[in-house]
């Protein structure tokens, strides 16, 4: 991992402050509902006590009604009473059931309050933590524009494209051997020329690809129709058969005569980054919590898998992503789980492959 990298997943590693909110504010949401759920709990116990009592009240009233009957004349004073105790039995029986229907009614409330606006704040950390992870990729990938560009502009690149003669060749393998070195976030590096023949790259002693044709890739039509050489290109995440089928991101800039941007176009220069450890890297570091169940992700504009925290469905998945127009945001599947997602923002002068961080969280 390049120190770019590693300095930026650092980044997404210190940023607890908006992580620690909202923990904060789901466990005060935790509290708030368990409190609701016991002060209902306790209202629905107390409630039954009383039509509990108000019961043995009307049983008692019932009772001096029968004996005062029995009494004849002497229990007619009697009898008033106890009626009036029923009476009052009956009207505290009443009232407790409208207590305990109100009081029922408004914690449930409540409790459905909180549950909707802890999983508001939920969906809304996923959504931020999308966002970190494709700002994160974004960044990483803006270096890359940079690099190709730049070592387009190299004289020993610039010289074989324009002679490549076995002296050339052989000097620009060694100085792209050199920049491979020091980026370790690449594969290899090849100098084509313009017909898509491969004359020379930076592993020669790993991958065996001089004399090779790429005039087909997608990324190779497209460096060949660029119109200067401050533009570059790039193809979708792959396996590249003539690197091992490692998945790679290609891009390339042209050769072009004296390293000047409005030179004539002599060659392609394509660097070749290793997507697969790289995009690990971003996904496993998005600080999800383990009950959140998720699975973080990167989908390309087709919204195919490119990256899984979980290692699966790479370059083969495609999810179903709920847009509705929105370029961020987050909702239930029919499965119950939350999805979460954010569209690139892109990144100084990159502005992204249309691709989206994703999140999709079990149930808590």
């Amino acid at each position: 991992m390049s120190v770019a990298l590693r300095s930026q997943t650092a980044t997404i590693a210190k940023q607890p402050s908006n992580a620690a909110d909202t923990q904060d504010e789901s466990d005060v949401s935790a509290l708030i509902a368990r409190l609701t759920a016991e002060v209902n709990q306790v209202a629905c116990e107390k409630t039954k006590s009383i039509q509990k009592i108000t019961n043995q009240m009307k049983m008692l009233a019932l009772n001096a009604l029968i004996e005062s009957s029995r009494a004849g004349a002497q229990g007619a004073g009697f009898a008033v009473v106890a009626q009036e105790v029923r009476n009052v039995g009956q009207q505290v029986e009443t009232i407790a059931r409208e207590l305990e229907s109100q009081l029922t009614n408004r914690t449930g409330n409540l409790m459905n309050s909180i549950a909707q606006m802890a999983d508001r704040s939920r969906g809304e950390r996923m959504v931020d933590l999308s966002l970190n992870a494709i700002e994160l990729i974004d960044r990483n990938l803006y270096e890359r524009t940079c690099d190709v560009r730049w070592w387009a502009t190299d004289s020993a690149v610039v010289d074989c494209a324009a002679a490549p003669q076995a002296a050339a060749v052989s000097h620009v393998s060694e100085r792209m051997a050199v920049i491979l070195g020091a980026y370790t976030v690449y594969l290899d590096l090849w100098l084509c020329d313009l017909d898509g023949n491969v004359l020379a790259n930076g592993r020669a002693d790993r991958f065996g690809v001089v004399g090779q044709n790429v005039a087909q890739t997608k990324w190779f039509r497209a460096a060949r129709a660029l119109r200067s050489g401050d533009d570059y290109a790039v193809g979708d995440v792959e396996c590249q058969p003539l690197l091992g089928n490692a998945q790679v991101v290609t891009y390339c800039a042209s050769v072009r005569e004296g390293g000047k941007a409005h030179g004539k176009p002599t060659g392609v220069l394509a660097i070749h980054f290793d997507w697969e450890p790289q995009a690990r890297a971003i996904v496993q570091g998005v600080r999800v919590g383990a009950a959140d169940k998720a699975r973080v992700l990167l989908v390309d504009s087709n919204f195919r898998v490119i990256a899984a925290s979980d290692g699966q469905g790479m370059l083969t998945e495609r999810i179903s992503l709920a847009l509705e127009g929105r370029r961020s945001g987050f909702y239930q599947d029919r499965s119950g789980t939350m999805v979460a997602f954010h569209a690139t923002p892109g990144y100084e002068t990159y502005r992204g492959l249309g691709w989206f961080g994703v999140i999709q969280a079990g149930a808590t």
